[in-house]
């Protein structure tokens, strides 16, 4: 009797064992998801809206710039500005205009790390820039005036329209800013940017206080910039 109970568990045991031999040769690997998500590479071209905007809001200024980059690889673009402005400043003792072209040239990191198909930047960039310009120099009063001695003199406007020509300016250009893929290929962007002016030629007995491209030139030889652009890409490639 116990010899039948004996061979029926070893029997069992034995059924066991094969059916889960089966079913680990029945299983079949199944293969990773390995979609792999493109994105536009291209030429993208716009323009610095906030330029037009000052233009119609003050009468002292007129200016346009066109902006554009191109996608070298996954976050890096050259990019460049190309413009025109003029700009009368009003000083304490002078009134003059500048008036000139520049460029900037350099190269954007973006720093954002987008999902999937996204194509929005948080970017840092540089740029060196160049203008070439006009200033003129159109009236100017002399400080007569010596308070310490308690003496005064009336002043006298001079208005002289003096125009100095050839002037030009050289400056590099830190710079920190957004975009943002609001429609497809259409971008909205906002930047900041920090400008260390390297070199300036001053017209004759005067000093050049705004270089187009620059903006106002500081006594410290810094100064600031904004640009609001908006832009569409040209895609060429998928990468």
């Amino acid at each position: 009797m116990y010899k039948y109970f004996i061979s029926i568990c070893l029997l069992f045991v034995f059924a066991e064992n094969f059916s889960q031999e089966q079913k680990k040769d029945s299983i079949i690997p199944q293969e990773k998801d390995t979609v792999i998500y493109k994105t536009n590479y291209g030429l993208r071209l716009g323009m610095d809206i906030s330029r037009p905007l000052f233009s119609s809001l003050y009468s002292n200024y007129n200016g346009l710039e066109i902006v554009a980059d191109y996608r070298i690889k996954k976050n890096v673009y050259i990019a460049a500005e190309i413009g025109f402005e003029e700009k009368t400043s009003i000083e304490d003792y002078s009134n003059s205009t500048s008036k000139g072209n520049y460029i900037r040239l350099g190269l954007n990191y973006n720093a954002y790390d987008n999902w999937l198909d996204m194509n929005n930047e948080i970017f840092v960039g540089y740029r060196y820039g160049f203008s070439l310009f006009n200033q003129t120099l159109n009236n100017y009063t002399a400080n007569v005036s010596d308070m310490e001695n308690g003496s005064y003199f009336p002043a006298v406007l001079n208005t002289i329209g003096q125009t100095s020509t050839s002037l030009n300016a050289h400056w590099s250009e830190f710079m920190i800013g957004v975009k943002a893929e609001t429609l497809h290929n259409l971008f909205i962007g906002f930047s900041f940017s920090y400008k260390v002016l390297m070199s300036v030629k001053d017209p004759e007995d005067f000093k050049t206080l705004f270089s187009p491209g620059f903006n106002r030139i500081f006594e410290s030889n810094t100064g600031f910039g904004i640009n609001y652009t908006i832009s569409y890409l040209i895609p060429f490639s998928k990468r």
